[in-house]
């Protein structure tokens, strides 16, 4: 089979991303299987976990964020995830890149003249040994580079410097004060140095993996880097190759399994922000183009979603103790019933003490 179906590569994707039967696993496993799961709203990673995991319960994660098995900080599209503390000392170096022009777009004339070395040793030093909050750590760099933001310094360093955000940050209903998120040293918080000569033939297996076949920009659109076409082409010995109907080169791991187009998906509900959806620059294998505003409205806005039939059909959001079903169109009766199914799981874990309510179309 050289060319792919857009049929397959949806049943394939969600057959890689354990979402068409949950599996056994437990969440130290499944997220070092995603690589990377988004963080960038407390809750997710758990909803995230909860729809790929039989059996998912909160404390499953909690345990491994306080154990340091498993750490939150900035990573692919500088963007919070949440992964396993190993693989942190590997994404975190292959990423900086794109992290370091992260202070620029972000504050502009603020830093305007500073030497970003001096910003990020400045940081190392005063965070040695110690935790501090984004705000204090900014304050303190003011001290040592008089006359700029401490906002804009205090942004500068989370970008440039490998930092983590421990518990209570990134645990189940710690929304708070983003001002008051804890920020360590990676290295110190994990006792593990970042890798000095990252491969990044890792990482694209390891996206493949979960996420292939796939093409180059596919890749580029879920790590954040660019120009990764030179990597792709020399690995191609070591890969198969596909196209999509479009003639598309997908590439994919040699032992990579491709599902059948007709293989049976239930409803599935996803957290905002979910890889499933951004991990691709092609998105069409799991949402359709018409279809996309309606999950990302804004650039820094990407809305919780449900699948039917292996793709997105609609978002949702919890209100109290009820949750609204926001399809894009009308659904079938069967369609409807099995999404109501699915979001009474859903609202039991996500409101487990509730007593009244329940899911609703909106």
């Amino acid at each position: 089979m050289s060319v792919l179906s857009r049929q397959v590569l949806n049943r394939t994707l969600l057959l890689r991303q354990h979402l068409l039967t949950r599996g056994r696993h437990s969440a130290q496993e499944m997220i070092g299987h995603l690589v990377a799961l988004q963080g960038q709203e407390c809750n997710a990673p758990y909803v995230g976990l909860w729809t790929r995991i039989a059996d998912f319960e909160h404390a499953d994660l909690t345990a491994l964020l306080h154990g340091r098995s498993v750490v939150r900080g900035a990573l692919l599209r500088t963007t919070q995830h949440l992964t396993a503390a190993e693989d942190f000392s590997l994404l975190r170096p292959l990423v900086q890149p794109v992290l370091d022009r992260a202070p620029r777009q972000g504050f502009g004339k603020e830093i305007a003249g500073l030497d970003p070395t001096a910003v990020a040793d400045a940081a190392r030093d005063l965070l040695a040994g110690r935790t501090l909050t984004r705000p204090q750590l900014g304050r303190l760099l003011a001290e040592r580079f008089p006359g700029r933001s401490a906002g804009a310094l205090g942004g500068t360093a989370h970008f440039l410097v490998a930092l983590l955000h421990p518990p209570p940050s990134g645990i189940w209903g710690a929304w708070g004060n983003r001002s008051t998120v804890p920020c360590v040293l990676a290295e110190e918080w994990t006792g593990r140095p970042l890798q000095e000569s990252p491969r990044a033939e890792t990482m694209v297996r390891r996206y493949l993996a979960a996420f292939g076949p796939a093409g180059v920009k596919d890749l580029q659109a879920w790590c954040g880097l660019t120009r990764l076409g030179e990597l792709v082409d020399r690995m191609r010995p070591q890969l198969r190759v596909f196209h999509d109907e479009r003639g598309r080169e997908l590439f994919d791991i040699p032992d990579g399994l491709l599902a059948a187009p007709d293989l049976p998906a239930p409803v599935r509900f996803l957290p905002p922000f979910d890889n499933l959806v951004l991990g691709h620059a092609d998105r069409s294998r799991v949402i359709d183009d018409q279809d996309r505003k309606q999950v990302m409205p804004g650039l820094s806005a990407v809305r919780p979603t449900f699948l039917v039939d292996g793709f997105v059909q609609g978002t949702w959001a919890i209100k109290g103790s009820t949750l609204l079903l926001t399809p894009f169109r009308p659904l079938s009766e069967p369609d409807a019933a099995a999404v109501m199914e699915e979001a009474e799981r859903l609202l039991a874990f996500l409101v487990p003490d509730r007593t009244a309510a329940g899911p609703a179309f909106a």
